[in-house]
């Protein structure tokens, strides 16, 4: 039941936004791919559910991982710190190896990477507060009261990496929808879960999942250090990005994914050895105490 549950809300809000978007777009006209637009709207929706489910699963925001305002706003800060510090060796070992290179083509001012930096940073905070709310907040909180605490890490972990890769390619023409038009979308979405191109980076993400995952549940009222470190790896990322190019020749292109050009097997074995040594020393502390 504890991991049918999960799928069976997602299922039924992507089903309402295949709707939804249909009609918006019969009301609007083609003004955005009804794909695209499914996927933004299930997204949405499962943001949105997070408040009625809290309260239909009697899980008050400390269960979730909430903290006193002040505490909770130092714990982003830290966290945003944590991803900072973790995400950044794993950068300077790709760039080294040439599998990023430094973007020739683009001239930087001051201006410009303040600009920049700043509307990654705004950008990434959003994503790591939607992503932890959802993810470590209500669906850990909800898995950990059904589960033996390893089960519940591994299956948030598994539906956070699934929910990357729950998308579809196919452009429908706007004269050519219909009803049923979204559903199809949305089978084919669930059906690239099976797509054994994914292996690779669904492992990076479900380790990434993992790590927030353990953070979350080894710390108390832990979700700020959740939101801020997944907002720091976010926010390197998007940097990256506006900086550096992924070399499609380099002989260790092996070591990042598809998916954004980091997170991949570096990524998975670097993360993996951190909560290693977490575990061990965190023990260790534990028992001597």
């Amino acid at each position: 039941m504890a991991l049918w549950a999960p799928l069976g809300v997602l299922v039924l809000l992507a089903a309402l936004a295949s709707v939804l978007s249909f009609g918006f777009l019969q009301l609007a006209g083609d003004v955005l791919p009804l794909a695209k637009l499914v996927s933004k709207v299930t997204l949405g929706l499962l943001l949105i559910s997070v408040f009625p489910f809290r309260k239909i699963l009697k899980l008050s925001w400390q269960d979730i991982g909430f903290s006193r305002p002040k505490p909770f706003f130092l714990q982003i800060g830290l966290g945003l710190l944590l991803g900072l510090l973790t995400l950044s060796p794993v950068l300077v070992v790709l760039y080294t190896l040439d599998v990023h290179i430094w973007d020739q083509s683009r001239t930087w001012t001051w201006a410009k990477i303040l600009q920049k930096t700043g509307i990654g940073l705004c950008l990434a905070m959003l994503i790591g507060i939607g992503e932890e709310l959802l993810f470590r907040g209500l669906l850990l909180g909800y898995l950990r009261r059904q589960l033996p605490l390893i089960l519940a890490i591994g299956i948030s972990a598994f539906f956070y990496a699934a929910l990357h890769f729950l998308k579809s390619k196919t452009l429908i023409p706007f004269d050519q929808q219909n009803l049923g038009s979204g559903f199809e979308l949305m089978a084919e979405a669930f059906a690239n879960w099976l797509n054994p191109e994914i292996v690779t980076d669904f492992s990076g993400l479900f380790v990434v999942g993992v790590f927030l995952a353990l953070l979350r549940s080894r710390l108390p009222n832990s979700l700020g250090f959740c939101i801020g470190c997944h907002s720091g790896w976010v926010w390197l990322i998007k940097v990256s990005k506006d900086f550096c190019n992924v070399n499609p020749h380099s002989e260790y292109l092996y070591l990042v994914s598809s998916y954004d050009g980091v997170v991949g097997p570096l990524v998975s074995v670097w993360l993996t050895a951190a909560m290693l040594c977490w575990l061990m020393v965190s023990n260790n502390l534990q028992n001597t105490a």
